[in-house]
């Protein structure tokens, strides 16, 4: 069984930086990737970035390239997100993710086990 715990939201001003932190449980987890996701309040959750976890590639959202850095490290079962330069629009809740759906286009499909989430607000 994999469980997903993500840390290190919270309260910070535009322009500032938050790194977010996705530890799984186990010492066993092997996903084909990790994704990231948030949710505003009254919007759908959208896709905000992933990183496959052999190769360390990543993928972003549009809206945060350049923004915002995907890592991870593999010994540790853990996902980052740093994200720099931040907006008011970036404030939701954020969602880590694992999938284990071998494919070239896995980020954009289905995940098989979700975080609890985490809070973060941008203020202007």
């Amino acid at each position: 069984q994999v469980q997903l715990v993500e840390s290190g939201g919270g309260l910070v001003q535009a322009g500032g930086s938050l790194r977010l932190s996705c530890a799984a449980s186990g010492r066993t987890f092997s996903p084909y990737g990790m994704g990231w996701f948030r949710q505003a309040p009254g919007k759908e959750r959208e896709f905000v970035a992933a990183i496959s976890w052999g190769g360390g590639r990543t993928f972003y959202e549009d809206s945060v390239k350049g923004r915002f850095t995907a890592s991870r490290d593999n010994a540790r079962n853990t996902v980052y997100l740093q994200m720099n330069s931040l907006k008011p629009e970036d404030t939701a809740v954020y969602y880590c993710a694992a999938s284990f759906y071998v494919s070239s286009t896995w980020y954009r499909g289905k995940y098989d086990y979700w975080g609890q989430g985490t809070q973060v607000t941008v203020s202007s």
